[in-house]
């Protein structure tokens, strides 16, 4: 008998996906043991079509001599669509001993090649309304099956928003579907598990469709159909019968469609539903519906269909109002104590007719009055028109808000409190990270950059949840993917982006300011565009999946030659629009635009995605590649100090943005970064301990001030409660992150009405820090598979307890001071993985693990002293270690 076990086993980063057509899935698990320093020898993959025995095994990768327990791809037989395929996992230790075999998990593919769609799109006729409303359409048919049910799937997608049910019920949990891609290149479809809900007999399959992103109004000028002017479905329903036979059900001209009570839906403006139009029944076998029309058959290839990648949207969590508010204008408004996104569900007993309207906003004004003026022209509102008779509960359907706080009408002031649920919705992302500390603002500010992306991390990383935008801004991505991969498993989710950035991007290399494209937002500017190379290897970085490079390196290439192409100097971005340092505090008046220059800004990230690049076609197989852009990224390097730093090595542009980026990115000669870190914690100390970036300095302030031995300076900067400062919104009452460092003044006035989010996560990017300094949780090699243990304790904090759960497994660090002279820290390193742990202090017998001598400690295999202190080389294990303070 081992003492480990495999546990913990995934595919594609998750638990038994269902409905995928990646023909080579990568296979992931964990070693669970108590061993120190246990480090995985070999392993054996099983893939079978049964999971009781393994009796039906189509691939047996045998043994393999490697420590690799992470992105294992299926090699075996050609996959067949619509199939469940499991797989089970065994592995040896470094002394040759072997584990049992794991539970089986499985994956399932889904339709792995067009010709296998018989469905045809399919579509209400038109119904245009005098009120420019478009009702959502309500599409159903019939079929009987003739036998008891083994299985049944669906596979369904929308050119809209669409909501499937079986016989009346929902066909699962998940909402939003088929998301929001690059529609005319890569539509999403999904796949749903319906067995349980089919019967032998008579059923009936419906389908109720909505604008959308599809259709729906899109960013600020008031268009909408911006990918298409029809809504559409594709729906596809196989059973698989007991007697081994298959019926298939597909969406054609047969089906009958017809309006109902949800009237209106646009993800802006809400919804507008009268439950006096309610038709019983509609989704359920024996209903009349021969005065509903005949659908009409839409011609639309179905070459861009993609099963679904990321993880789908559902209701992850309730929240119930903590007040009701009667503001001086004698309004009634529900406090949800939370900024949220999502919608609100409410029970009402009333007359038919009684109209119930829900607004919804993040703020009260000064005066403690219901403001939606920085919503712009998004209304936000939801409107419910009664059946009467009995007690009716409602929530939305097809559309989203951002809101903390409910303007209701039409409910009695006393049943507000208790009928009303706040139902939060977000991209069903698993929770990886958690940070808490000593001190409670600290702690509320990591609770408002995890918020900030729940609400953003909606099927794309949007930049704000509630006004008329709600887009994939490409910058504020980039600038919080290291934070959002602490936070949760992003892959998936940010793959599938990805994926729809290269699909967008133009011929000559450009990317759009935001993805999937709106034409109104506008492409090409340095360090938004710079997504599609950071983002990508950030999440090589951070997972150690060679893939996401792979895939996305063309789009990488061709964003770095389209700068190249730009002006007259190819080791210069001098051209062209850019957003520059936005929102940064040292503009000038009337201005978005910090005051460093937008060539710097630009050429600076210009040498960046082009060091990236270059360790990309490193880490593929592309030497020639390498060293190409090895040789660029240099001669921009040269460019920038002779266009940006003074002869004698100074930056010439003296703010915090420029100092910060030149520092972060390598730019200036070894011999001028320690003078030019001094100068950038000197502007910030002279500045009252403030900072004065935006969007593109922000992000890397706290990391360059640290990595320079400036973490007091960053310790102060974090910590600083007057404005501006990320504590300035905590202290001020914020429960998410705010896109302006002054969103509220310190008088109860707005910053503005025009561009005002509460919901904004950019400058949640701290969160790095936080977790990376304070919480001392760093990769030395992709994926964590050798990690830095070395937190900054500094004087501000007596304890900090903070924990990723990466690919390999769990890692932990939790340090207190026990007093002024000593530190107790535990740490927690994953089985298969091994870690550099430093310790502020030169004096070796000082230092105790577990009450024992650090020379005697089972897992260490070395120590080494640096300028930091102690560094100590251990395998994967629970340490205790206790130490003095320096």
């Amino acid at each position: 008998m081992s003492n480990f076990e495999v546990t913990n086993l995934k595919v594609n980063y998750r638990k038994n996906p269902l409905g995928i057509d990646d023909l080579h899935p990568r296979l992931s698990w964990w070693i669970s043991t108590e061993i120190r320093g246990f480090i995985q020898s070999a392993y054996q993959v099983q893939v079978a079509n049964d999971h009781k025995f393994f009796s039906k095994i189509i691939w047996d990768s045998e043994k393999v001599e490697s420590d690799s327990n992470v992105h294992i791809e299926y090699e075996g037989p050609a996959l067949q669509s619509r199939t469940r395929y499991y797989f089970r996992v065994r592995a040896w230790d470094d002394h040759g001993i072997v584990s049992e075999w794991s539970e089986p998990v499985f994956w399932e593919t889904a339709l792995l090649s067009v010709d296998e769609w018989q469905a045809k799109w399919i579509s209400a006729p038109p119904n245009h309304q005098e009120n420019g409303a478009d009702p959502c359409d309500y599409i159903r048919t019939e079929f009987s099956i003739p036998d008891n049910v083994v299985s049944a799937r669906v596979y369904a997608t929308s050119l809209g928003m669409y909501r499937l049910y079986i016989n009346g019920k929902p066909a699962d949990n998940t909402l939003f579907n088929p998301g929001w891609t690059s529609y005319n290149k890569r539509l999403q479809y999904q796949t749903y598990d319906v067995t349980s809900l089919i019967a032998a007999g008579n059923n009936a399959l419906g389908c109720m469709v909505g604008n959308g992103w599809y259709k729906g109004y899109l960013a600020w000028e008031g268009k909408k159909n911006i990918f298409g002017e029809d809504r559409a479905v594709l729906i596809q329903l196989h059973v698989t019968l007991s007697d081994g036979s298959e019926q298939i059900i597909v969406s054609d001209d047969n089906w009958r469609t017809s309006t109902g009570p949800l009237l209106m839906s646009e993800l802006y403006h809400g919804e507008r539903y009268d439950a006096r139009l309610e038709v019983e029944g509609w989704s359920s076998p024996g209903f009349e519906d021969v005065k509903w029309q005949k659908t009409i058959l839409k011609d639309r290839p179905e070459t861009s269909l993609v099963a679904q990648e990321n993880e789908p949207t559902r209701v992850i969590e309730t929240i119930k109002p903590i007040a009701v508010i009667t503001t001086p204008k004698g309004e009634h408004v529900l406090d949800m104590g939370q900024n949220m996104v999502g919608w609100v569900r409410f029970t009402v007993h009333a007359e038919a007719g009684t109209i119930i309207t829900l607004e919804h906003a993040e703020v009260l004004d000064r005066e403690g009055n219901f403001y939606i003026g920085n919503l712009r022209s998004a209304k936000q509102t939801v409107t419910y028109i009664c059946h009467g008779g009995e007690a009716e509960t409602f929530e939305p359907y097809l559309s989203f808000q951002g809101f903390r706080y409910v303007k209701v009408t039409g409910i009695p002031l006393d049943q507000l409190l208790e009928q009303f649920i706040g139902c939060v919705i977000h991209t069903d992302l698993e929770q990886t990270g958690n940070f808490n500390c000593s001190d409670v603002l600290l702690n509320q500010l990591q609770h408002n950059i995890l918020w900030g992306q729940k609400g953003n991390f909606l099927d794309i990383p949007t930049d704000c949840p509630q006004r008329d935008e709600r887009l994939g801004w490409t910058g504020d991505a980039q600038v919080f993917i290291r934070t959002s991969a602490y936070n949760m498993n992003v892959v998936p989710f940010f793959e599938k982006w990805l994926k729809d950035l290269a699909a967008d991007q133009e011929e000559d290399g450009r990317v759009p300011h935001v993805v999937p494209d709106v034409p109104a937002a506008g492409y090409g500017s340095a360090a938004w565009g710079d997504a599609a190379v950071i983002c990508p290897w950030t999440l090589y970085q951070c997972y150690g999946d060679i893939r996401v490079l792979k895939t996305q390196y063309p789009s990488m290439k061709a964003w770095v030659e389209y700068i190249r192409a730009q002006g007259e100097d190819e080791y210069l971005w001098n051209t062209g629009f850019h957003f520059g340092d936005w929102l940064g505090l040292d503009a000038k008046e009337n201005s978005y635009v910090g005051a460093t220059p937008k060539e710097l800004i630009a050429t600076a990230f210009y040498a960046y995605s082009t060091e990236l690049l270059a360790k990309t076609a490193a880490v593929i197989g592309k030497p020639e590649d390498a060293l190409k852009y090895e040789a660029l990224h240099e001669k921009i390097i040269l460019a920038f100090r002779q266009e940006f730093v003074t002869p004698n090595g100074r930056v010439a542009s003296p703010t915090q943005t420029a100092y910060t980026l030149a520092l972060m990115f390598d730019l200036l000669e070894e011999k001028d970064r320690h003078r030019t870190a001094k100068m950038l914690a000197d502007h910030i100390e002279e500045n009252g301990v403030h900072l004065t970036t935006g969007f593109v300095g922000t992000p890397y302030l706290c990391l360059v001030l640290s990595r320079f031995g400036y973490t007091d300076v960053a310790y102060q900067l974090l910590l600083q409660k007057e404005y501006p400062s990320w504590l300035y919104s905590v202290i001020r009452g914020a429960t998410t992150i705010w896109e302006h460092w002054d969103g509220i003044k310190q008088d109860g006035s707005f910053w503005s009405d025009d561009m005002n989010s509460y919901n904004h996560y950019a400058y949640g990017a701290i969160g790095d820090w936080l977790y990376r300094t304070a919480g001392g949780i760093e990769l030395l090699e992709a994926g964590y598979k050798k990690i830095r243990i070395q937190p900054q304790i500094g004087e501000h904090l007596t304890w900090v307890d903070a924990s990723l759960e990466s690919v390999h497994g769990t890692i932990k660090v939790t340090w207190k001071k026990q007093n002024e002279d000593s530190v107790e820290m535990q740490v927690l390193i994953p089985s298969n993985t091994t870690a550099e742990i430093i310790i502020p202090t030169m004096n070796q017998d000082s230092i105790l693990e577990s009450g024992t001598p650090i020379e005697q400690v089972i897992g260490l295999s070395s120590v080494e002293q640096m300028s930091e202190g102690l560094k100590l080389l251990v395998g994967s294990g629970d340490y205790y270690f206790k130490f003095p303070m320096t």
